[in-house]
């Protein structure tokens, strides 16, 4: 298990370069399961349920976690949660399980969420149960505002992407996601095995 944060590891590989095989030290991206519950409350009776398990690279998992129950619909902002933390007792997956406490009043009905428990780091929409239930419920539609950005800020960011990926840097195996205001400064990066968590992460 890797602590919270720390997204690689270092192992021995073997190079076999011009007749000479090599052993050396190398960065490798990692990638763990995480096991999101909710806890919340029914007609006064408390409640806590595992909702998924998906494959990410260890870091922001709180961020993660919120972010995938955004995509969901089982919250609309912030206010929705009152508490996150890594599981207490699970010192063997200690920061592999995440509980969410959700606000009273928050209405969550957990047949809502059709899809298998599992998910690769992959492909989020792998564990959908049918192509209805992709939609993002807990987005608002974009509105119609007068939004211009040059083409010149488009083309610039990929490289600005790519030079605030650190762990790529290290590791060469792992995927960004960038969040960009219109002039084209880059005010934040995530990283994760999978592109999907990487874009929950922001």
């Amino acid at each position: 298990m890797i602590s919270p944060g720390k997204g690689f590891s270092r192992v021995t590989v073997h190079r076999f370069t011009d007749g000479d095989l090599i052993n050396q030290k190398d960065a490798v991206a990692v990638e763990e399961p995480l096991e999101i519950r909710l806890e919340y409350t029914v007609a006064g009776v408390l409640q806590r349920l595992p909702i998924s398990i998906t494959m990410r690279t260890p870091g922001e998992d709180f961020e993660l976690a919120i972010g995938f129950l955004y995509a969901e619909g089982i919250i609309k902002n912030r206010e929705d949660i009152v508490e996150i933390s890594y599981c207490q007792g699970e010192e063997l997956q200690k920061y592999n399980v995440v509980l969410v406490k959700l606000a009273d009043g928050v209405g969550f009905d957990p047949k809502v969420l059709a899809r298998n428990f599992y998910t690769t780091s992959s492909c989020g929409v792998c564990g959908k149960a049918s192509l209805e239930a992709i939609d993002l419920k807990g987005c608002d539609p974009v509105s119609d505002v007068d939004l211009g950005v040059s083409s010149n800020v488009l083309r610039g960011m990929p490289n600005t992407l790519r030079e605030k990926q650190g762990l790529f840097e290290r590791t060469g195996g792992i995927h960004a996601a960038g969040l960009f205001n219109t002039s084209g400064e880059c005010l934040l990066v995530q990283e994760d095995v999978g592109r999907h968590n990487a874009v929950d992460k922001l």
